[in-house]
């Protein structure tokens, strides 16, 4: 079982995404942020979720979806998987992820 790792910049990702839809829906704000969690938990026991975005050095960028939202993580191995970003469908993530 792989060790999730949330970056500082995912954390932020999420802060803004749960400021965003609280401002009309306080409590689905809590409920997507909750879920996106979720969806991420399962990396640990299932890695190779979601779309292949590229390979790097240190392993491969995923992109599983939720929603309308992509959580995009970074495979080391077997041993860790670190979430680097949560993006809404409607950006273009390639100015995100360089």
């Amino acid at each position: 079982m792989a060790k999730i790792v949330w970056t500082e910049e995912a954390e932020r990702w999420l802060k803004v995404i749960h400021h965003y839809i609280a401002q009309e829906y306080p409590v689905a704000a809590m409920k997507v942020v909750e879920d996106i969690y979720e969806k991420a938990r399962v990396l640990a026991t299932f890695p190779q979720i979601g779309h292949k975005y590229r390979t790097e050095p240190e392993g491969e960028i995923r992109l599983p979806l939720y929603g309308h939202y992509r959580i995009a993580y970074l495979r080391r191995g077997r041993g860790r998987i670190d979430i680097i970003g949560v993006f809404h469908g409607a950006l273009e993530i390639d100015s995100y992820l360089p």
